[in-house]
């Protein structure tokens, strides 16, 4: 089916819209080890088409622990609810960051169960951003970097 083809200039119409960062964790793709993903945030499997205002980009983890999700369970209120959308919602809206700027916080039941589901505070990330923040590179966007 050529309406599910990921074009070379759809995938870099991605990119750009991402300015470099995983638009789940926000993990900054110059930083990362592994390349990152283009993600149907409305899977495939689940009828998602494969146009802009369905693709995010995505880290390696952040694509593999979301697979076909679309929805998780919120911890707090034990309610399943729609895993966080980036086409339709800000980030603001869910996640803030802690005091340390090391772990992502969930503001809403979508942003709770975004963060398990997800695995949005892995070790691996955590280490990521204390060494980053440390250097003034992280969080993105907060002298202007990314």
């Amino acid at each position: 089916m050529t309406e599910n083809k990921l074009t070379r200039a759809l995938r870099q119409a991605v990119r750009l819209r991402a300015k470099g960062c995983c638009e789940y964790c926000l993990s900054q793709e110059k930083f990362a080890t592994q390349s990152f993903s283009i993600d149907h945030i409305i899977p495939t499997s689940k009828e998602g088409k494969t146009e802009l205002d369905n693709l995010a980009l995505a880290c390696q983890g952040c694509n593999n622990f979301k697979y076909d999700k679309v929805e998780g369970i919120d911890r707090l209120t034990e309610d399943k609810v729609p895993l966080y959308n980036p086409r339709k919602e800000e980030w603001q809206t869910h996640f803030a960051w802690d005091k340390s700027y090391t772990q992502i916080v969930g503001l809403t039941p979508t942003g709770r169960a975004t963060i398990e589901e997800l695995k949005l505070n892995r070790s691996g990330l955590i280490n990521l951003r204390q060494i980053l923040y440390a250097m003034d590179e992280h969080p993105p966007n907060r002298n202007g970097n990314n």
